[in-house]
């Protein structure tokens, strides 16, 4: 799978803007780091290689332990969604936004997002 993300719409998340100027923003004291920057940018950028785990639910079904070992293939699951209703989009186990299911090319499919959850919305 391609690590590229403008394929499926995320260049807006992959994006930033361009730094203020480091002196308006400098701690008093701050000691810049060997290649210029300061100490508050190189810890700030040292959390953008963190690992995030994107999880997007399309439904889910709950069901007795016999009924789920009579499964067999071809077996369809009710989800307790409409077709067309949003997807939950988890970062982390968090519910961060919802979205729609979409078609990246033949052989993919991704997630829009539709609606960013507040951080309060989500703490609850």
């Amino acid at each position: 799978m391609s690590t590229d993300n403008t394929d499926i719409g995320l260049e807006d998340f992959a994006t930033t803007t361009p730094a203020p100027d480091a002196s308006a923003t400098a701690a008093p004291g701050a000691a810049p780091t060997p290649d210029g920057k300061d100490v508050d940018d190189a810890q700030k950028e040292a959390v953008y290689d963190i690992p995030v785990k994107i999880t997007a639910v399309i439904g889910t079904a709950t069901m007795p332990v016999n009924q789920l070992l009579r499964l067999g293939r071809g077996a369809v699951v009710e989800l307790d969604r409409k077709l067309g209703e949003a997807v939950d989009i988890y970062a982390n186990n968090r519910l961060i936004a919802r979205g729609e299911v979409v078609v990246v090319d033949d052989n993919h499919i991704g997630v829009t997002m539709t609606e960013i959850l507040s951080s309060s919305a989500t703490n609850g």
